[in-house]
Order: C-alpha cells, then sequence, then structure tokens
C-alpha cells in the first residue's frame, strides 16, 4: 500500500522520485491506458460539461484545487450550474487508506473535488476515472507565486527561487559564502517563534539566516558535477575569492565596455512617431496581441525612434508572435522610405516569411522580393537591380543578403531570425552592419552567449513569454523504442489528417529507418530529408511536406528551425540522449503551433544506461513542457554546460568559486558600475523583536514558504509588495497576524531605506533610528521632533532614540 511505501521512502533523506517513463528488460512493466485530460484556459462551463459527460458515462470524476478558497469557489459554480458534488481530503493520519478509498467508492457516482497538487490531470478510461489538475482548470495555478513581476534586473529570469532547493544542497550566503542547507528551524526568541534557515559550514559550523534576509542567500550553481569545498565561518578567505574574482570581471567588463561605447557614440536614422498609416496596419492584424507582444513592440519602436543604432534581441517560444514584431517594425522602416532586409538562416525558412511578409502587407502599397535559390541567375539579377535602385522595400533571403553584390539604397533595418545559425564570417559582416542600421534580431532558444550579452545589458532584450489565447502545451513523452508505440502514436495523428515528423540523427541508417516505419505503418506517405543532400533536392523534400504530399518526414535534425506547418502535431525524437537540450527543445517546438494537441516522444534505447547530464536534460524538457519554457531551457542549458565555456575557460574557474548565481549578479553589478549607473546598494537592518513568520499551518509546504520569504526579502517597490501580497490573498486566503506583520516589516525597510536609515531597533519601549551619514533628513524637523517627545536625544554617531 502506498503509506507503507511512503514511509520507508521518507527514511533516506536526499533521495527522490524521477520519472521518466524507461522500461528495463527482465523488470515487469504494469500497462494501464491513459488519455491526456483537457485544458480549460479558465473556462468554468466547458470544464462542467467535461464533467457531466464523464459523470453520463459512468466515470468517477476527480477535480483537483491548490487551495481551499479555489475549492470554495468551483463549489459555487457546481452548485449554480447544477452538477453533483462532494468535497473530499487527503487524510492526515487518524483514517486508514482503506477508509479512504470506502469513501471514494461511494455509490453514487458524483464528482469530488479535493485539495492537492496534481498539475495536469489525467482521464483513465478502464479504470472509470477521470482526474482534471489544477493546471488544466486554470492555466498556470502554479504561475500565481512563480511569476515574476518585470523587474529593473534582466538576471532574475535566471536565478534560482528555491523551488527545488533540498536538504544538503549547496547554497551562497552573499557574506559568508559556500555552506549546506539543512532546513528551516524554529527558535523561540521569547516573543514567540521565529523561523530560520540553517546553514552548515566547514567544520560543522552553523549559521541561522533569519528568513527576512533570505536575499542574502542563493542555490549554489556551477558547471555540472562541480562539488565545492564549504568554506570557513570568520575567516577572510571567502572575502578574498569576491575581491579576485571581481578583479577579473572588471578586466572582462572594461573590454566588454568598449564595445558598447563605440555602440553608444554611433549616430543611427532617428524614425518618426507612429503616423496613420501605421495604426492601420497595426489594426489588420488578425489577432490581440498578448501582453509580452505589445510591450516588445514598444520596445522596439522607442529603440527606432531613438538616434542610436538599435540592436535588440527578441526572445519568445516558437510561434509566439515573434514575426509580428518585427513586421511591424519592417511597416514604421517603410513609412520613412526605408529599405529593409530580412535574414533567415535557410532557404525553406526565407521562403516561409516570404509568405507571411507577402500575407499581411497584401493591404499596402509594399514591394516585397526573395532573393533564394529559388530564382534563375537571372531573376537574382534583376531584383538586385532594383534594390540598389530603391524599388524594393522588404528583401527577405538567406545570408546571399550579405554578398558584397548586394547594395541596398537606403537601407534602414535588418532582421536576422536565429542568428546563432550563421557562421563565424557571416557574423562579423552582422557585426559592421550593427554600427550603422537598426537590428532586430529573433530568436526561440537563444544560444547562451547571446543570452548573457543581454543579461548584462549590452544588448536589449524582448522576452515574449504569454503563450497565444489557444495553444496548448505539447504532451511529452520519454519512452524506450517501442514498435507498438511508435505505430499507435502515428496513426493516432494520421486518424485526425495531421502529419508526423520522425526525427533520426544518423544519416547512414535513415533509409532503414524509414523502411521500418513503412512496415510498421503501411498507409502512411513516408520521405526522407537529411543534410547530406543536394540542397535543391532537400528543399523539394520541405516543400513536399509543407503541401501535405507526405505524411511523415524522416530527417535529421535540419528540421530544427523554422518549419511552420499547423497539420504536424506529433514528433518522435530517435536516442534523444544523444542531443543537447537547446536542439531537443526546438525540435519540440516544430510541433503544436496550432490549437491541436501535440504530442513528442523522446526514444532511447531499451538497454541503455543514462548519463547524469542526458538524465537531467529529459527531465527538464519533460517538466518544461508548459507554454513560454524556452528560456528557462537556455537557462538551464547554461547550467547544464557549465557556463564556463559561455565566457571562456577563465571565468568557469570563477563561476566555480562563487555560484553562477552570484556571479550573474557581481557582473550585472560590474558592467552598471563601468557604465557609471551604479548606485551603492546600502542596507537596513531591522531587530523589531516581533513574531514576522509564515506559519505552516497557512503555506503547508516549505519550499513554497521559502520561496515567499525570499520574494518578500528582494521587493524592491511597494508597488511589488502590493503585488505579493495580493497573490498570497488570492492562494491562501487572509494572511494570520505574522504573515501581516512580515509584509509591515518589508513595508518599512523600504521606507528605511529612502530615508537613509540603516538601522532601526525596538527594545521593550525604546526605539533606536540609525542614519547613514548621507540621509536627506531636514535638520530642523529632526529638531523639533527631539524637543517636542520627552527623552527623546540625538546622538552624534547618528543615532536617533526615542521611546
Amino acid at each position: 500500500p502506498p503509506n507503507e511505501w511512503w514511509s520507508k521512502f521518507q527514511t533516506a533523506p536526499g533521495a527522490d522520485i524521477e520519472h521518466l517513463g524507461l522500461n528495463r528488460s527482465g523488470i515487469d512493466s504494469v500497462e494501464f491506458h491513459t488519455q491526456p485530460s483537457p485544458r480549460f484556459h479558465g473556462s468554468i462551463p466547458a470544464m462542467l460539461e467535461e464533467v457531466k459527460k464523464h459523470l453520463a458515462e459512468n466515470r468517477r470524476v476527480l477535480v483537483v484545487t491548490p487551495n481551499i478558497g479555489e475549492m470554495e469557489r468551483l463549489a459555487d459554480f457546481f452548485t449554480e450550474y447544477g452538477v453533483s458534488y462532494r468535497l473530499g481530503s487527503r487524510t492526515r493520519g487518524g483514517e486508514s487508506y482503506a477508509d479512504e478509498t470506502a469513501y471514494f467508492a461511494g455509490e453514487v457516482i458524483t464528482a469530488t473535488l479535493v485539495k492537492a497538487y496534481i498539475p495536469d490531470g489525467t482521464v483513465l478510461p478502464d479504470a472509470g476515472l477521470a482526474i482534471f489538475g489544477t493546471r488544466d482548470l486554470f492555466d498556470e495555478s502554479d504561475s500565481v507565486v512563480s511569476r515574476p513581476q518585470r523587474q529593473r534586473s534582466k538576471t532574475s529570469a535566471f536565478l534560482s527561487d528555491f523551488r527545488d532547493l533540498q536538504v544538503g544542497d549547496y547554497v551562497v550566503h552573499v557574506e559568508h559564502g559556500i555552506g549546506q542547507y539543512q532546513g528551516l528551524k524554529e527558535i523561540n526568541q521569547g516573543n514567540g517563534d521565529a523561523e530560520f534557515m540553517l546553514l552548515e559550514y566547514a567544520e560543522g559550523a552553523k549559521l541561522y539566516v533569519p528568513l527576512t534576509r533570505l536575499d542574502l542567500v542563493q542555490k549554489y550553481r556551477s558547471a555540472e558535477g562541480a562539488k565545492p569545498t564549504l568554506n570557513y565561518l570568520g575567516t577572510a578567505a571567502w572575502a578574498k575569492t569576491k575581491a579576485r574574482v571581481r578583479k577579473a570581471m572588471k578586466d572582462m567588463t572594461e573590454e566588454l565596455l568598449k564595445l558598447y561605447a563605440q555602440r553608444k557614440t554611433a549616430q543611427g536614422h532617428s524614425f518618426p512617431a507612429d503616423n496613420e498609416w501605421m495604426r492601420e496596419f497595426e489594426d489588420a492584424f488578425e489577432y490581440s496581441e498578448t501582453d509580452d507582444q505589445a510591450l516588445a513592440i514598444s520596445d522596439v519602436k522607442r529603440d527606432m525612434e531613438s538616434t542610436l543604432p538599435m540592436d535588440r534581441l527578441l526572445c519568445g517560444d516558437v510561434g509566439y508572435g515573434k514575426t509580428e514584431v518585427a513586421m511591424r517594425a519592417a511597416f514604421k522602416a517603410i513609412s520613412d522610405n526605408k529599405q529593409v532586409a530580412a535574414l533567415a538562416p535557410t532557404t525553406v525558412l526565407a521562403f516561409q516569411h516570404y509568405e507571411t511578409f507577402k500575407q499581411r502587407f497584401a493591404a499596402f502599397p509594399v514591394n516585397i522580393e526573395m532573393i533564394s535559390r529559388f530564382r534563375t541567375a537571372k531573376q537574382q539579377k534583376e531584383i538586385l537591380q532594383k534594390v540598389e535602385a530603391g524599388k524594393v522595400d522588404i528583401l527577405i533571403g538567406t545570408h546571399r543578403l550579405l554578398s558584397k553584390d548586394v547594395k541596398f539604397a537606403d537601407l534602414g533595418l535588418l532582421v536576422v531570425d536565429e542568428e546563432q545559425r550563421f557562421g563565424v564570417r557571416h557574423k562579423e559582416r552582422l557585426k559592421q552592419m550593427r554600427k550603422e542600421v537598426d537590428v532586430l534580431t529573433m530568436s526561440a532558444t537563444p544560444i547562451p552567449r547571446t543570452l548573457h550579452m543581454s543579461m548584462v545589458g549590452l544588448r536589449d532584450m524582448s522576452i515574449i513569454e504569454t503563450p497565444p489565447k489557444d495553444r496548448i502545451a505539447i504532451q511529452t513523452v520519454v519512452a524506450s523504442w517501442d514498435e507498438k508505440l511508435i505505430r499507435s502514436s502515428i496513426e493516432q495523428e494520421l486518424d485526425r489528417g495531421g502529419q508526423v515528423y520522425f526525427v533520426h540523427n544518423r544519416v547512414d541508417t535513415i533509409w532503414e529507418i524509414a523502411a521500418k516505419l513503412q512496415e510498421l505503418v503501411p498507409r502512411a506517405r513516408i520521405i526522407v530529408g537529411h543534410g547530406q543532400m543536394a540542397e535543391g533536392q532537400l528543399e523539394k523534400v520541405m516543400f513536399k511536406f509543407m503541401h501535405h504530399e507526405a505524411d511523415i518526414l524522416v530527417a535529421t535534425t535540419i528540421i530544427e528551425n523554422g518549419l511552420d506547418i499547423p497539420l504536424c502535431n506529433t514528433i518522435l525524437i530517435n536516442r534523444a540522449d544523444r542531443l543537447g537540450l537547446s536542439e531537443l527543445y526546438q525540435l519540440r517546438g516544430r510541433v503544436g503551433r496550432s490549437n491541436r494537441r501535440a504530442y513528442a516522444y523522446l526514444l532511447l534505447p531499451a538497454d541503455i544506461e543514462l548519463t547524469p547530464i542526458a538524465r537531467r536534460r529529459l527531465a527538464a524538457l519533460k517538466e518544461f513542457s508548459d507554454l513560454g519554457a524556452g528560456f528557462k531551457i537556455a537557462a538551464l542549458d547554461l547550467e547544464l554546460r557549465g557556463a564556463g565555456n559561455l565566457l571562456g575557460g577563465e571565468q568557469s574557474g570563477h563561476i566555480e568559486a562563487i555560484g553562477f548565481d552570484l556571479y550573474t549578479q557581481m557582473l550585472e553589478q560590474a558592467v552598471r558600475e563601468m557604465k557609471g549607473e551604479a548606485e551603492p546598494q546600502p542596507q537596513t537592518q531591522l531587530n523589531l523583536g516581533l513574531n514576522i513568520r509564515i506559519p505552516a499551518g497557512y503555506v503547508p509546504e516549505e519550499n513554497q514558504r521559502l520561496r515567499l520569504y525570499k520574494r518578500i526579502a528582494g521587493v524592491e517597490t511597494e508597488k511589488q509588495l502590493t503585488d505579493v501580497e495580493a497573490e498570497l490573498r488570492d492562494r491562501y486566503g487572509d494572511p494570520p497576524v505574522p504573515v501581516q506583520q512580515l509584509l509591515q516589516y518589508a513595508a518599512l525597510r523600504l521606507r528605511a531605506l529612502e530615508a537613509g536609515v540603516t538601522g532601526i531597533e525596538r527594545k521593550r519601549d525604546l526605539i533606536s533610528l540609525k542614519f547613514r551619514q548621507d540621509a536627506p533628513i531636514d535638520a530642523s524637523k529632526l529638531a523639533t521632533f527631539v524637543s517636542s517627545q520627552r527623552g527623546a536625544q540625538f546622538l552624534p554617531d547618528g543615532t536617533l532614540k526615542f521611546t
């Protein structure tokens, strides 16, 4: 029974369960049919219809909610729509497992609402059970706490938020160095219990960190497998390490800064503000923009209207509307009589952009041309003459655009898609162009290096994280090679009129695989494409597939980029353990481009033992199957490859010494200093002797409490604080007194920082305020206050004491 199993499991500290769905030979496997539950995107009526349907088919229905408040809200809806339900619970002692199963196996078939953590539901047809998870009902129940505000800091999207912090993990305390996390401990301070984070250092030294100062603690991450040595408390070693890293950073940032200075002194073209035509072009967009898209568009316009040349990186998941942002930028450039060049890594992708641009600009007098091998030499020559004469507004093409014979009459904007796919020579040419014209680079998984440059503010970056309205997350399955599974997954796709990608990255055996698939699914029309074919032949294959003249495309990873085929919603990737994380992510992004549920199967040989890295990659891909994960994937890839080879070898030693999170923060700070933007970071210590904590009764899960503490400790504005409070109320109900006091404590800290107060201390009735030397104080008001308060005094060291 599960409870026995759990009790055995919990005696092993640090053990974890990992499910990748791999079968090992010689071990009996249990098989049962499952279907994914539908996603309702917050549409309650649709969900209730589905519940009624399952009940009518005599299935038990379990609806899972993340908290009591949500459960009560759903109960109201069930009542309002006349659907019978009952409230269930996960038992906590008292009842046995058998009592609980008996409760759920009651006579009457009704829906049961339970509070539990099941993000994604499933339907078990044979067992007559349908489970709706928290993310099926509303898009991202978990995101209420995890969605970061638009912070000042670009690094925040990367830094760990303690979601996965386990006892025994290494952490970095900014002031004390690397220690090991030993859990949360309650200590009675005379006025009620307070919770502390317990860290263990070298020779068993212990450090108790107040949870109001979690902004000083980060998870230690560095190149894979690197085991750090614990620091000694109370020695100067950690300060020396930080100083060494800071010195190396200074040298590196100086070099980067030269680059940056050149960009800042360059004079670009300043485009005028939007005109009537621009507004008309925007109104013709058939969808409504997502928030992120709207933000990216305004960022791009602001850049174009400034006198500095634009150099913006636009990251957005596959199919999240980056092209629309690029097309608006293009329209803005054309409105000012400038030409636009759009550069794509492959001919097929260039052709797809050409079609998209033609369609979107159809109602406007804009001349769009494409230069690629689809054009004869004679046609190419004509197009180039037109471009030079200024008769072509938008020219789309592959790196052929960068050739010396392509001369523009007046180029104003260059759009680059997937820059990481271009070679060094082409990138150099782009670098020269960057100095003169506005450049917009689009990427779905930015490679770590470009990512890092953007993080430290040397390139401007816009991120589109919100998926289009009807997009559904891709169901990702990791499985051993199994002919039954392969046959059923292909047939399921063909039955709904769709197409299938099969990725096999070995050219020598690709035809055997194609023959095997033909044998498994005789009715399928199969074509093969790989990078060693003549380019013209490969393009023919791609076009055939695009025009649905074939059902299955068996290909190497050349399909990784750009192909946009809404009908193709199943991808099988053979030997997924041999591919990098960004590659796997890009490949998976080829499917799920419409409102149909898409499937990605990552296939591995049955007898393989995975390396820890491959296991983490596959687990990450499974974990990040939610929409908009490209950015997180790039961040994880940064970690998986070891951030060292991103910045050159000598930096990797520094990352190992202080951990990736602190390294990134210090780098951001170093760049700010070099740019003269750095303001010293004042700190305020508050010691009020109050009960300020998040009780376990209010937020039961320890990791969730840690994340909340860290967010509250890291707030930089009143607005961020009110957002956190609103989320707390929404998720967990009204905060109890200790939580209210914790929020007031954070608000007081922000006010104290503003007023130049470095410390506030309360001892019984006596309050001491310590001011910074440069605190903005009105001396006359301070004198009035001291004279009007009995027993108040202002000491020479800047301390104000009063009762």
